[in-house]
């Protein structure tokens, strides 16, 4: 009879030890080829400028590039089913938004719930602004509401998806206001801005990181802004609550990965991700844009998203 040396003792407990070493050793040399942060929406909007600096850092403090993916459509939700379809190892990062508690309430079938996503920490805390085309003649917030009553169905308003924050905070505000807009659908903020600055289209809700820098340059207008107060940077700016439309909405930017993804490596995102969102140049950057800096633990980050 001949003993096939494959399977000895000797040879069991070997691969027995390593494989329950394997995962552990993995985790110790995470990450040891490029990470993937996933965007849903477009390039060089109000969810993609801090993923961008995020991404730079992070590489830089993981010793790997971190490549920033713009993947646009169904407001978000081809970005989370991406992410969650790739292995939970770490390597595909999603910058995770309130838009994925809204598309599991809004939708029978998103392909996701919100237990499939790992919680890493936030980045950013953003109200929202009116955003105004020039051609528009109005210069408050009571003018924009007279002229739609005196012009209806005359003011047409943007938004990136149905169901999104843009359209239902459109929605909630013509019926406080006593307003009716026409929708305009569109793929992403970025697509907006230039029928937006050409005037044909007349506003368009915006998380303000989005929308300063073409007010500062006079591109368009801000008329009111949806913080209990007056934000930093639009100190000009009054708050729909001022102009006596009880109205105070925010969102939130944060980044996730797969549920299943080791804790080590979330712990180890999450410090890193803590150091950058409390760094100068970080605070700088969403500071300009009417945001406010915010990070969290996992366990904070988890509570925000329920």
């Amino acid at each position: 009879m001949i003993m096939d040396m494959r399977y000895t003792p000797i040879t069991v407990l070997a691969l027995a030890a390593l494989a329950i070493a394997a995962p552990a050793f993995a985790q110790d040399n995470y990450p040891n080829r490029p990470v993937r942060l996933v965007v849903g929406f477009g390039a060089g909007g109000p969810t993609d400028i801090p993923a961008r600096h995020i991404a730079e850092k992070l590489g830089t403090l993981l010793g790997q590039r971190l490549i920033v993916e713009n993947k646009t459509g169904a407001a978000g939700m081809l970005a989370t089913r991406d992410v969650l379809a790739q292995p939970a190892e770490g390597y595909n990062l999603l910058l995770c938004t309130h838009f994925e508690s809204i598309n599991t309430v809004l939708y029978k079938h998103p392909g996701f719930k919100l237990t499939d996503l790992a919680p890493i920490s936030l980045i950013a805390k953003y109200y929202y602004g009116l955003a105004v085309a020039n051609a528009v003649p109005a210069d408050s917030f009571e003018q924009l509401v007279q002229y739609a009553k005196s012009h209806p169905g005359e003011i047409s308003y943007g938004t990136i998806g149905a169901g999104s924050a843009q359209e239902i905070m459109a929605r909630q505000l013509e019926k406080l206001a006593g307003i009716s807009m026409n929708r305009i659908p569109f793929r992403s903020g970025t697509q907006v801005m230039p029928d937006l600055i050409a005037g044909r289209l007349s506003l368009y809700l915006s998380p303000t990181i989005g929308i300063v820098p073409q007010y500062q340059d006079k591109q368009l207008k801000i008329l009111a802004t949806t913080s209990p107060s007056r934000l930093k940077g639009l100190e000009n700016v009054p708050t729909l609550k001022e102009k006596g439309t009880d109205y105070v909405r925010y969102g939130f930017l944060g980044i996730c990965a797969a549920k299943g993804t080791p804790q080590p490596i979330l712990d180890l995102l999450n410090r890193h991700i803590v150091s950058i969102v409390a760094s100068p140049d970080y605070r700088d950057l969403i500071e300009k844009g009417g945001s406010l800096p915010e990070s969290a633990t996992i366990q904070e980050f988890g509570l925000q998203q329920e």
